[in-house]
């Protein structure tokens, strides 16, 4: 790449824009427990390229990012500007922007905390709040080890279908032992899905000391029977 076209892309107020919002939103993820210092990562398609927090966030950088830490890079993953490494849960990042980039530009693999014991479980995360029915059951998707290829087959498999959910704010699926990956229509709007998730799971595992049903069945229902009403109006 030519160094003018590098400056090109540091120059470019959006993406100088969106390297600073990756910074910031990979900082709140970590003081929020949506992630951790294993791993997690964010990206965000500007135009036809993708800012992506680098490999080692996490155990290097404690998610105390710089925006010119932040890569910009194509959809192939070569990396255009940034001198890191790209991260090894590129390729489902990359696999997403291309398989539904017509219907949201924002990603996030995070390592939530009250999400992890649904995926170290394999087992799928009903909604049981108002405002996390609009994802549906985050279901499990197909498992590949994190560092293969495969990996990126599996979420964008169990994502296919959802592209309407993304387009109104975010669809999600849980990497078996592994953590959450979620697209939404931007990256403000993964961001807040993320945590409305992880809201959501932290209320089924304490459901039980106020002597909720498993996964809530009961109230649930009681949820849905409350809903039904007004969506008749």
């Amino acid at each position: 790449m030519a160094s003018n076209d590098k400056r090109a892309y540091t120059s470019e107020p959006a993406l100088i824009a969106m390297r600073e919002k990756i910074a910031e939103l990979g900082a709140l993820l970590f003081q929020r427990h949506l992630t951790d210092v294993a791993g997690g990562n964010l990206s965000a398609r500007v135009g036809d390229v993708v800012c992506m927090s680098p490999r080692f966030a996490g155990s290097k950088w404690k998610w105390l990012l710089q925006p010119e830490d932040v890569l910009i890079v194509d959809l192939d993953g070569n990396i255009l500007v940034g001198s890191g490494q790209i991260s090894r849960e590129s390729g489902v990042h990359l696999r997403l922007h291309r398989d539904y980039g017509e219907h949201g530009t924002g990603v996030i693999h995070a390592h939530a905390r009250n999400v992890l014991p649904f995926a170290a479980m394999a087992r799928p995360i009903p909604p049981v709040l108002e405002g996390t029915r609009k994802f549906g059951e985050i279901s499990i998707a197909r498992y590949a080890p994190s560092h293969t290829p495969e990996i990126a087959d599996c979420i964008s498999e169990a994502i296919r279908g959802q592209e309407a959910r993304i387009r109104k704010h975010a669809a999600a699926t849980i990497g078996p032992w592994h953590g959450l990956f979620c697209i939404g229509k931007d990256i403000d709007a993964t961001f807040d899905a993320v945590e409305r998730i992880d809201t959501n799971a932290y209320i089924i595992l304490m459901s039980a000391a106020l002597g909720g049903s498993p996964n809530m069945t009961e109230q649930r229902a009681g949820l849905e029977a409350a809903i039904a009403p007004f969506e008749t109006k």
